[in-house]
């Protein structure tokens, strides 16, 4: 078995851009998605324009994973074409460069260690700390990590957490966060003065949907059964990737849909691995192929969900119900 020294070094050899490649799934996506619009737009029947709105909610997660590996330097640098493209896909999935930038570097550095701190990530409390909370700091905690906030993300994440909330922190810093919700009131007005139907098919429904699949994704990324926190003080980047990132089994039509995030662990080992060559790092290094994993099958998610405190005398995530009964 290899160091944590020699693992990271060992993935560099899949570090590599293939940029024939990485612009051929960003404008293939790109292009079914606008051809998804188009029958949105059309008159075609309802089912099949429904159909095309559910399709395109589902090739904006995607474009999300491509935009997710373009921000970490994986695909297309130093583009001043991919770069723009990005800009402007962030302004209209209410994910600004700045923001995410800043929040997601640091959930990076900062993965699932035992603590509070929640920059760019869900809040983890354990068990003393809840006890401890008041019942206002209970009730945050509550609603930032149950299942409604996750669902609506759109709303909740992306809009409020992502926008609104970065504006107020800091207005100057992220003015980029401004532009994207004064983008969605434009289209979002537009679209109505068309029809309010356009509006529900082209924006509405997709963005529910995508964000409310983004948001669940990454939370159970980093809130699974079978995770691991530690101490500061045993805290590794190595160990944060492979006991506290997850490895989630899908169907290869939604490993498709999702660039292969469910590969998290991998991803979170070395970030500048592109989307696509996340596979063949896992099939190639032995000490990634028997990770922490969960799924997207009901009795995962609803595992998932119920990971709501940390219990450090078990060392792994407990229900609230389970943090009463030991208590008393």
């Amino acid at each position: 078995m290899r160091t944590d020294k020699e693992l990271l070094l060992a993935t560099k050899a899949f570090a590599s851009d293939d940029r024939t490649r990485s612009w051929w799934y960003l404008f293939s996506t790109i292009a079914l998605y606008s051809v998804c619009l188009t029958i949105c737009l059309s008159q075609l029947p309802w089912v099949v324009r429904l159909l095309a709105s559910g399709v395109s909610a589902l090739l904006i997660v995607r474009i999300f994973i491509i935009y997710h590996d373009f921000q970490h330097h994986a695909i297309l640098v130093h583009s001043r074409l991919a770069s723009a493209i990005m800009y402007v896909y962030g302004l209209l999935v209410l994910s600004p460069t700045s923001v995410w930038n800043r929040s997601h570097e640091h959930h990076h550095k900062h993965n699932s260690k035992e603590t509070n701190e929640h920059v760019g990530s869900f809040p983890i409390m354990t068990c003393e700390q809840y006890a401890a909370a008041t019942r206002w700091q209970k009730w945050q905690y509550i609603a930032s990590r149950h299942w409604l906030t996750i669902g609506l993300g759109y709303l909740t994440v992306f809009m409020g957490g992502m926008c609104i909330r970065a504006i107020l922190v800091n207005p100057s810093r992220h003015f980029d966060s401004a532009i994207a919700l004064l983008l969605h009131a434009g289209l979002a007005f537009g679209l109505t003065l068309i029809g309010w139907e356009y509006l529900i098919l082209c924006l509405i429904l997709p963005l529910t949907i995508s964000c409310g699949i983004g948001s669940y994704l990454f939370y159970a990324q980093h809130n699974f059964p079978s995770c691991k926190l530690n101490h500061h003080q045993k805290w590794s980047y190595v160990r944060a990737a492979l006991q506290s990132s997850s490895y989630m089994r899908m169907h290869p039509i939604m490993s498709w849909f999702t660039g292969n995030i469910g590969y998290h662990h991998v991803h979170h080992l070395n970030a500048k691995i592109p989307f696509y060559k996340l596979p063949v790092a896992m099939a190639s290094l032995r000490e990634l192929q028997e990770p922490a994993s969960t799924s997207l099958r009901i009795v995962d998610i609803w595992a998932c969900l119920r990971a709501n405190l940390w219990d450090p005398q078990q060392d792994r995530f407990v229900s609230y119900r389970e943090a009463r009964m030991a208590s008393r």
